[in-house]
């Protein structure tokens, strides 16, 4: 081969670009489903990161699930009505922004409704009587769960306090897995988990189309949203429930002031920067109701929210209403 034909093939090998590709990957973690696509021109990049993500999503488990006695947070439960408990910098963060909500939604949302949570049983239809929900209730509240920002320690200010991180867990999950895709050098991607979906950038030059889904419909979208770069969580009676015997939908986002399902919303869709913030605030805004929920979303810089009444009736915050035509 001439020597000129031979340099020109060495130049066209070293500079032919790798196969650029859409990855899917899923599993199960936090007793949910895990799914991702993310772009990316590494064939090596291609299997570790979605690996990388689903453990990171394995690891918060392991530390934040109420459900296993060896986690982090079980320890805590166990131990912080008695003493400080040191927390890692992850948890620590979770319960900062838990409390955070709390205070926001003057209480809708409270972390240690675990005291009462564990009283149902969705699987074996089975919710507690008045006089276990009186006994559960009186140790809801958040302003019993006392935080040291400089030691990382939590104390519980109140014997009985159960905390359950389900309902904002997931968001810090979410936000830690888009975090692992970013060390990749992934910048397009679309991260769900359950309810709650992070999107990175956007999907190679178009917006990600994001559904909400029919709260009364598993195969249709009550609405669709172009989107980038925005953590988008869900709230709906649709997730975990049972009808009991008079008929009625018993289901899992309980009013930390009742112990009971919350009434009169079917589901609650937030965006926002991070899935940490929205995850907390669509459980807040479910509890709140359209009216206090909106009110409160419409107060908060960068927060978007949709809601779907028990009416049916859609609802928009304002960053989401189409300007108003002039005359």
């Amino acid at each position: 081969m001439p020597l000129l034909a031979s340099l020109a093939l060495i130049l066209l090998i070293a500079v032919a670009p790798a196969r650029a590709e859409w990855v899917h990957v899923s599993g199960t973690a936090m007793t949910t489903a895990i799914e991702m696509e993310y772009w990316t021109d590494d064939p090596a990049v291609a299997g570790k990161a979605g690996d990388a993500v689903l453990a990171v999503f394995q690891q918060i488990d392991r530390q934040m699930s109420r459900y296993r006695e060896e986690s982090e947070l079980s320890r805590v439960n166990r131990q912080a009505a008695n003493a400080l408990v040191a927390v890692t910098d992850s948890l620590f963060k979770v319960l900062q922004e838990a409390i955070r909500v709390s205070k926001l939604s003057s209480g809708a949302f409270d972390i240690s409704f675990g005291s009462v949570g564990y009283l149902y049983d969705f699987r074996a239809r089975r919710q507690p009587s008045a006089e276990e929900l009186a006994t559960g209730l009186a140790t809801v509240n958040y302003r019993s769960i006392a935080l040291d920002p400089e030691a990382k320690t939590v104390r519980f200010l109140q014997e009985g306090v159960r905390l359950d991180l389900g309902g904002i867990a997931k968001g810090y999950a979410v936000d830690r897995g888009i975090d692992i895709l970013k060390s990749f050098g992934i910048r397009h991607a679309r991260l769900s988990a359950g309810g709650d979906m992070r999107l990175l950038g956007n999907k190679q030059g178009k917006p990600w189309i994001v559904g909400v889904r029919d709260p009364r419909s598993e195969d249709r979208n009550a609405l669709v949203m172009p989107l980038s770069d925005v953590a988008v969580s869900t709230s709906g009676d649709y997730e975990r429930f049972f009808f009991d015997d008079a008929g009625k939908r018993v289901h899992h986002i309980l009013s930390p002031a009742t112990g009971k399902p919350a009434k009169g919303v079917q589901s609650v869709t937030i965006l926002g920067p991070d899935a940490l913030t929205t995850d907390g605030l669509s459980t807040a805004v479910f509890v709140l109701g359209s009216a206090k929920g909106l009110e409160l979303i419409n107060r908060l810089d960068g927060i978007d929210a949709v809601i779907i009444d028990e009416l049916r009736q859609v609802h928009y915050s304002d960053g989401l209403m189409p300007p108003e035509s002039g005359s």
